[in-house]
């Protein structure tokens, strides 16, 4: 099939949306049939139930003609076989074979970019077992018993928020063999506040760094080497308790000054690294290889699942579909991400970088200007925090907010109390089928401060429990939302020239020359 790459606007289904200029009543149309009857499989026993979103049937035969027209799913299809789709950057986008073989095998310059990825994971999986047995020990003769990262961006926000997401299940299962830590702003306070209840014998510092060259992170890591100096230790050496993470043709690869190194390509972007080398060698060392290929195998079962034809099969498909008719026939410029799990408190967080650096583009995939809004603004809470900060707008502000809820059956937790007759976990969920409920459904009451116009849309991932399989589905889904997303809109989701601005400004400053004025004149402010 010949791949036919075109603006959204020139979809006959898109235009036919458009025409439509209307919107389902969920107070009419949701029923306990709806509710069961439009949830999908989202792999590693995840499913996405989109009950509660504003489409119906004529809504959902254009949403699938437009994945049809905009051949999203062969697309995806060229994108794992090797097809340059990073047009920015002129590159391969490969994540999706960190975690398992779709597709064809991808060569590059004689060499199969799947082995290498694999070659890789069992590097740092020989590497992690080394350690936890004590073959390998720090330069004191003590066994490492916490690891601490130093990245920035997608080094931190994704592989930080899968840690937290299974720290507690890895405590339950009796998997958690090391503590781990991140530093990624390049703040002093960050790295101090870390630092300052380490024990330097027994930490394993791991610098990420796909260039070799970012700014942040290597002036973290020489944060780090000048405190384990004055600490006065005898016999430590920062080398022995320093791992990268980089790419072959940076400056820190085969550096003598660590322990080992562990590679990644340009193939594989920041905010989409969390299943290479950059969130498995820290998981791995926390939690064991075992747990890490567990999140692997649910990441692959989801990326499967996207390559299925019709949305009705395709979660992710769905999801993004359902997204961009909000965004762009309902006109919503947000969305939120509101996990009912505290283990996720950091997962919204690595969502708007995923979702905001990827789609946050004004130019096609050619480099021409776009009509039509593309990626929405990403922010989100746990519940039942956000229930008491930030739901007031959600419930009765003026913009409508689509909403993404995750939830589980069970907590990650071994303990749990029966209090007034139900237990914490019962709370929550119970908490969160009002929310859901609710958003939908609202409330009319006569006093205009206590009425709910409800109709606000939502959907629901769920699944029993929030383990590693599980936790690797959800993160693919939502890449794969994502990377559906862009191909809709006909943009580049793989490049991210929006951070290089202001890099390239504070190297000016750094540098001591001659700048503009007006950086001369902010700087001052802060001198």
């Amino acid at each position: 099939m010949v791949l036919e790459y075109k603006n959204i606007d020139k979809a006959p289904s898109f235009r036919k949306l458009q025409a439509l200029n209307r919107r389902p009543d969920l107070h009419s149309v949701l029923s306990e049939t709806r509710i069961r009857s439009l949830s999908l499989p989202a792999g590693g026993g995840l499913f996405y139930n989109y009950s509660a979103k504003l489409v119906d049937e004529e809504i959902l035969v254009l949403l699938e003609k437009l994945g049809e027209e905009q051949q999203a799913v062969e697309k995806y299809r060229a994108l794992i076989d090797g097809e340059v789709m990073n047009t920015g950057e002129k590159r391969m986008v490969l994540h999706h074979r960190t975690r398992g073989q779709l597709g064809n095998s991808v060569l590059r310059d004689g060499r199969d970019i799947g082995k290498f990825y694999d070659e890789q994971k069992e590097r740092f999986f020989a590497f992690a077992e080394k350690v936890h047995t004590g073959t390998l020990t720090g330069s004191t003769g003590k066994k490492f018993d916490s690891a601490v990262q130093v990245g920035i961006g997608g080094s931190d926000l994704g592989p930080r928020a899968l840690y937290l997401a299974l720290a507690g299940y890895a405590a339950q299962a009796g998997k958690h063999r090391m503590q781990a830590r991140f530093i990624s702003n390049v703040d002093p306070d960050d790295a101090g506040q870390v630092l300052a209840d380490i024990n330097f014998e027994t930490t394993l510092f791991i610098l990420v760094s796909k260039s070799g060259t970012t700014q942040e992170t290597l002036t973290n890591m020489e944060f780090v080497i000048q405190l384990m100096k004055q600490s006065g230790i005898a016999g430590l050496d920062p080398k022995e308790h320093m791992i990268a993470v980089t790419s072959e043709t940076s400056p820190l690869a085969s550096s003598p000054d660590y322990l080992d190194s562990f590679y990644i390509d340009d193939f594989i972007g920041g905010r989409y690294s969390s299943t290479s080398a950059v969130g498995g060698v820290v998981l791995s060392l926390a939690f064991g290889p075992e747990l890490f290929q567990q999140l692997l195998n649910g990441a692959h079962e989801a990326d499967k699942l996207a390559l299925e034809k019709r949305p009705g099969k395709n979660a992710a498909l769905a999801d993004a579909l359902i997204g961009v008719y909000e965004r762009n026939i309902l006109g919503c410029p947000l969305t939120a991400v509101l996990p009912y799990s505290q283990a996720l408190h950091r997962f919204p967080a690595h969502l708007q970088q995923l979702d905001m650096e990827s789609n946050g583009k004004q130019v096609n995939r050619f480099g021409e200007p776009v009509s039509y809004g593309t990626g929405p603004a990403v922010f989100g809470e746990p519940g039942t925090n956000g229930q008491h900060s930030f739901y007031q707008l959600l419930h009765q502000g003026t913009d409508i907010i689509p909403l993404q809820f995750v939830g589980f059956t069970e907590s990650q937790a071994g303990f749990d109390l029966s209090i007034d007759g139900s237990t914490s976990q019962k709370k929550l969920n119970a908490n969160l089928a009002a929310q859901v409920a609710a958003f939908a459904l609202g409330k009319k009451d006569n006093n205009p401060n206590k009425n709910f116009q409800g109709n606000r849309p939502s959907s629901l991932l769920h699944g029993e429990k929030l383990t590693p399989r599980s936790l690797g589905a959800l993160l693919a889904h939502f890449e794969n939302k994502v990377m559906f997303q862009g191909l809709l809109w006909n943009i580049n989701s793989f490049d991210q020239e929006g951070v290089q601005l202001g890099k390239v400004l504070t190297k000016q400053i750094l540098g001591g020359g001659d700048t503009d004025p007006i950086l001369t004149a902010y700087m001052d402010l802060l001198s």
